[in-house]
């Protein structure tokens, strides 16, 4: 029987590709994949350039891959997943785990998904979206199945909480890739199981998302109705009573509400402050005082306040690890195309274009923050920049099949 290529999989799911995404990108079958990812046929000479580029690779690496070795890592400065187990080795312990407790959830078996949940909220800052929703896919499914089993009323509430937690988080992936029924679907479940554990803060958290993904859309009355009813809902001093005030701010961004903005940034600085770190900073789900920053360079320059280049550049200094773009996690991208647009208002047009040239070329803008690069890209364009084609041409390449980390 021929050998699996589980390293040559991994290394496609770690640079975002699903088999059809890959095999449109080379311009093969999908089934074509499946034979190399089986191990029963080998690559074209002449596919292999393409496959090392898509992989984000080198010819010898590529080489290991389909051996089934695993090549070490080349510092490109793509999405960095590596740490995150193999969703299937992590349920076969659980499984196990729960068939030798008393009970057929059991205590230990919660904790691990738990602590999962903890470590993918913890890596969403800087791994794939499409690997991640991968995991809360399969760990959704398990907390679905538990639920059916005998166990005790603690840990059935348990079990609500844990599945909520991974049905928003999913909700917020599915967001990120621009899939807004999937989003809305999950989002309905996180809020059903919220309210059936009597959750307030999962319940709020489904409120916010719901008012991120609509802004995105361009629906900024539901929004700010959205981030109001998540403020009412919210725990008070939670991190995502914080979200949610910094949600409504930048819906009063969008409707061009700029006194109410401005409040709303204050109240978000405030508290920001006073937030208890129950979690790790780069948790998804815990806000501090450096997305605070982030928050307000978006928002002020959504209202073309010029006092955003400082926020924005702040954040750039803290948490690029040097001058390669590549490297950045999502929040430094954000950050630059905040600095780029309040460039574009200062008529500072070479250092706007390199701003938001270095912002898309980093490949951590997601689908659903598209948007925001292209509005910098038709502002650049309205103007007549001489920089205009090549801004539109990497804009249009980040959202290729071939260039996205999905």
């Amino acid at each position: 029987m021929a050998a699996r290529r589980s390293t040559f999989t991994r290394q496609r799911k770690s640079r975002g590709f699903t088999q059809e995404a890959f095999a449109h990108a080379l311009g093969v079958d999908r089934t074509t994949v499946q034979r190399w990812e089986r191990g029963e046929g080998e690559p074209q000479p002449v596919q292999r350039p393409k496959i090392a580029e898509l992989l984000g690779v080198t010819a010898d690496q590529l080489g290991l891959l389909l051996t089934g070795e695993a090549p070490e890592a080349t510092g490109t400065g793509q999405w960095s997943s590596t740490s995150l187990p193999d969703s299937g080795d992590e349920l076969e312990a659980m499984e196990l785990v729960r068939r030798v407790e008393a009970s057929d959830v059991g205590n230990e078996t919660l904790c691990r998904l738990e602590r999962v949940f903890e470590e993918l909220a913890t890596a969403y800052p800087t791994s794939p979206p499409q690997e991640l929703l991968e995991r809360v896919r399969t760990h959704t499914a398990y907390v679905g199945r538990l639920l059916d089993a005998p166990k005790t009323l603690r840990e059935h509430r348990r079990l609500l909480v844990v599945g909520g937690w991974f049905s928003l988080f999913g909700a917020t992936l599915h967001i990120d890739l621009d899939q807004p029924h999937a989003a809305t679907a999950r989002l309905r479940t996180a809020g059903s199981l919220a309210r059936h554990a009597d959750h307030a803060e999962i319940e709020s958290w489904c409120y916010e998302t719901e008012a991120w993904r609509v802004l995105t859309d361009g629906d900024y009355a539901r929004a700010l109705e959205l981030s109001l009813r998540a403020q009412s809902v919210a725990p008070s001093g939670s991190s995502v009573a914080v979200q949610a005030t910094a949600q409504e701010g930048r819906a009063r961004a969008r409707l061009g509400q700029t006194r109410e903005t401005r409040t709303a940034v204050d109240r978000v600085q405030n508290m920001a402050v006073s937030v208890d770190m129950i979690r790790r900073p780069e948790h998804h789900y815990q806000y501090d005082p450096e997305k605070a920053v982030a928050y307000t360079a978006t928002t002020l320059a959504w209202i073309g306040d010029r006092a955003a280049e400082g926020y924005a550049r702040e954040i750039i200094a803290r948490l690029s690890p040097g001058n390669d773009f590549r490297t950045w996690p999502r929040r430094v991208a954000s950050a630059s195309i905040d600095l780029a647009l309040t460039l574009l208002a200062g008529d500072r047009l070479d250092e706007a274009c390199d701003a938001a040239q270095k912002a898309i070329l980093s490949g951590r803008v997601v689908p659903s923050n598209h948007w925001r690069a292209l509005e910098v890209v038709k502002a650049v364009e309205h103007r007549q920049l001489p920089e205009a084609p090549d801004l539109r041409e990497v804009f249009e390449g980040m959202k290729s099949p071939s260039s996205r980390k999905r």
